[in-house]
C-alpha cells in the first residue's frame, strides 16, 4: 500500500515535470523565431525591434527620386533615432547614396569585400553592420546599415540540416533522459514527503478500526487538519469506549441486582402458593387473605419492574407516541400529592404543595407526566427519613417550572453525576425500597420527550432540589 501510494504521486510528478519541460522548450523556440522575424515587437510594446529586422524593414524607406536612389525623410528620422547610418550600393558594388556615413567606410566593394563587411568587419568597436537590399525598376540595390550601439552584436552561423537533425535527435533523447532522472529524483522526495503522512493516517485508521484509541499525532504540514480530526476522533472513541464499558458494567450489576430482587418475591409467591395448594395444610380465612395479599404485593412489584423495562426501552428508542392534551398542571400536581398522602405507607410524611395561581395549562401526555413526577417525589421519599419535609411547587414564568425540594440527606457528587443513568441505584436506597433502578432515567426521558429540561442540585446533609421546565 505504501509503495503504491508513493508510486502514484511519483508518476504524477514526473509526468507533470516532463510535460512542462517539453511545453517550455517548444514555446521558447516559437517565441524566439517569432520575435526575431517580426517587424514589430510581439509581446513587449515598449521594446525596440531587433537590428536585423530593422535593417530588413528599412527597404520601405529606400526609394527612387529623379532617377536617383535616396532615403525618405521618415527613413532619415529612423536612422537618427537608431544612431545608425546607411550606405546604398549599385550592382557593381559602388556607393550611390549614403547618409550619416563615417569617413573611414570604403566607397567601392568587391563581392568579397561586401561579404567581409557583412560577416566580420566592424567600422569600430561601437558599430555593428547589417546588410539587406531592394529591387527598384528591375535593378537590385544593396545597402549596409551600421548601428552605433555597443549592446548590439552579430554572429554569423553556418550549419548543416543533417547535422542539426542528428544533434537534435541525440540531444533531445539525452535531454529527456537527464530531465527524466532529475524529475524522478525530485518527484521521489516530493512524493515521499506527501505520502509519508498519508501512510501514517492509514495506519492510524487501521488502529482505530482495531479499537486502539491511543492515537496522538502532531498536527503539522498540509495534513494538519486531518491529523487534528483523527486525534479528535480517537479521543471521542476512547471516551465512548470507556462509557460503554462503564455502562456494560452497570448493566451487569443491574441485571444481577434485578435478578436477585425478582427472585425474592418469586420465592415468596411460589412458597405461599405451594402451601395453599397442599392438601395437608389447613388455613383459616384470615391466613388465606394474608397470604393472598403477600402474593399480590410481590406480583405487583414484579409487574412494576417489567413495566419500567418496557417503558425505558420505548423511550430510549423513541418508539413511544405521546398522547398529548391540554390539562391544568396545578390540579394534576395537587391530586398527586393528595394521593400519596392518602397512601397509608406515607400518611406520616410531610409533603407540602405550593402554587401561586390556580390554572397553569400545558399540552402534555398526562399519564407519562404523572409517572415522571411520581418517580421524582417517591425518590425523595424513599431516600430520606420520615421527618424530612418535601415541597412540591409549580409556577409559570417564561416556561412552566415544577420543583420537588427536600431537606434530607442530599446526594453525593459522584452519584449526582449518574443519577439519571439507566440501571443506576443510589447507595441511600433502603432494602424495603429497592426498585428497577430506572425511575430517575424514565423521568428524565419523559421530560425530554416533552421538549423539557430537568436539573438537580444537591448539598450533602442539606437537601436536594429537582426542577422541571416545560
Amino acid at each position: 500500500m505504501k509503495w503504491w501510494l508513493t508510486g502514484r504521486y511519483l508518476l504524477s510528478v514526473v509526468l507533470v515535470v516532463i510535460l512542462v519541460i517539453i511545453i517550455n522548450i517548444v514555446l521558447v523556440l516559437v517565441l524566439l523565431v517569432a520575435q526575431t522575424t517580426a517587424k514589430k515587437p510581439l509581446f513587449f510594446q515598449n521594446s525596440e525591434i531587433s537590428a536585423e529586422a530593422f535593417t530588413t524593414a528599412f527597404r520601405d524607406y529606400v526609394t527612387m527620386t529623379n532617377d536617383q536612389v535616396t532615403v525618405t525623410e521618415t527613413g532619415k528620422e529612423e536612422l537618427e533615432a537608431k544612431k545608425a547610418w546607411i550606405q546604398i550600393l549599385d550592382e557593381d558594388g559602388s556607393e550611390i547614396y549614403s547618409y550619416r556615413l563615417p569617413e573611414q567606410v570604403q566607397k567601392k566593394y568587391t563581392p568579397l569585400d561586401a561579404i567581409q563587411m557583412y560577416k566580420y568587419k566592424e567600422v569600430d568597436g561601437e558599430t555593428t553592420v547589417f546588410a539587406s537590399g531592394k529591387e527598384i525598376n528591375q535593378k537590385y540595390y544593396s545597402y549596409f546599415i551600421g548601428i552605433v550601439d555597443r549592446n548590439i552584436g552579430k554572429y554569423v552561423l553556418s550549419y548543416d540540416y543533417r547535422t542539426i537533425f542528428q544533434i537534435f535527435k541525440v540531444g533531445s533523447v539525452t535531454f529527456i533522459i537527464v530531465d527524466g532522472l532529475i524529475a524522478l529524483l525530485i518527484g521521489y522526495f516530493f512524493s515521499r514527503r506527501l505520502a509519508k503522512p498519508v501512510n501514517s493516517l492509514i495506519e492510524g485508521i487501521k488502529r482505530l478500526a482495531n479499537k486502539e484509541y491511543n492515537l496522538n499525532y502532531e498536527p503539522k504540514g498540509i495534513y494538519k487538519d486531518v491529523f487534528y480530526n483523527v486525534n479528535y476522533l480517537s479521543n471521542e472513541l476512547r471516551v465512548n469506549e470507556n462509557e460503554r464499558k462503564k455502562l456494560d458494567k452497570m448493566k451487569e450489576e443491574w441485571i444481577s441486582n434485578i435478578s436477585h430482587d425478582i427472585k425474592t418475591p418469586l420465592a415468596s409467591i411460589l412458597g405461599y402458593a405451594e402451601m395453599m395448594k397442599d392438601a395437608e395444610y389447613y388455613f383459616s380465612l384470615e391466613e388465606m387473605m394474608e397470604y393472598a395479599e403477600i402474593i399480590e404485593s410481590k406480583s405487583l412489584y414484579i409487574k412494576e419492574v417489567i413495566e419500567d423495562l418496557n417503558l425505558t426501552t420505548r423511550l430510549k428508542s423513541k418508539e413511544l407516541t405521546l398522547n398529548t392534551k391540554t390539562i391544568n398542571m396545578v390540579t394534576l400536581l395537587r391530586n398527586m400529592v393528595i394521593d400519596i398522602l392518602n397512601d397509608a405507607k406515607y400518611a406520616d410524611r410531610h409533603i407540602e404543595f405550593q402554587c401561586n395561581q390556580e390554572t397553569i395549562l400545558s399540552d402534555v401526555d398526562e399519564i407519562l407526566i404523572r409517572r415522571a413526577i411520581n418517580n421524582l417525589i417517591y425518590n425523595a421519599i424513599v431516600h430520606n427519613d420520615n421527618n424530612v419535609k418535601i415541597v412540591v411547587r409549580i409556577e409559570k414564568k417564561e416556561r412552566i417550572h415544577i420543583t420537588i425540594q427536600d431537606d434530607g440527606k442530599g446526594i453525593q457528587k459522584q452519584e449526582l453525576d449518574r443519577i439519571f443513568d439507566r440501571y443506576y441505584r443510589g447507595t441511600n436506597t433502603g432494602e424495603l425500597h429497592k426498585g428497577s433502578g430506572l425511575g430517575m432515567a424514565i423521568a428524565n426521558d419523559i421530560v425530554k420527550a416533552h421538549h423539557g429540561e430537568i436539573k438537580v442540585n444537591s448539598i450533602m446533609d442539606q437537601g436536594t432540589t429537582i426542577e422541571i421546565q416545560l
